[in-house]
C-alpha cells in the first residue's frame, strides 16, 4: 500500500510509484472520479496541440494545390 500525507494547505505529493503507474509528471493534469468513498485517480486526456491534426476531409494532395495560395 502507497501512502502520502495531505498538508495543511489540502495539498500532497504523488509518489513515484503512482507517478510512474500513471505516466505523469510535471504540469500534467489529472482527472478525478468519486465512487461512494473512493476515487479514481487517471491521467486526464491530453489537448492536441493543433485542432487540425486529426481533421482529415481536406488532406488530400488535390486539396494541398487547391489551398496552397491562401
Amino acid at each position: 500500500m502507497i501512502t502520502s500525507r495531505i498538508s495543511s494547505k489540502a495539498q500532497t505529493t504523488l509518489p513515484r510509484a503512482v507517478r510512474a503507474a500513471l505516466g505523469v509528471g510535471g504540469g500534467d493534469d489529472l482527472v478525478y472520479e468519486i465512487k461512494g468513498r473512493s476515487v479514481v485517480l487517471t491521467k486526464a486526456a491530453t489537448a492536441v496541440e493543433d485542432p487540425f491534426a486529426v481533421f482529415e476531409e481536406w488532406a488530400s494532395e488535390e486539396d494541398a494545390q487547391a489551398f496552397a495560395d491562401l
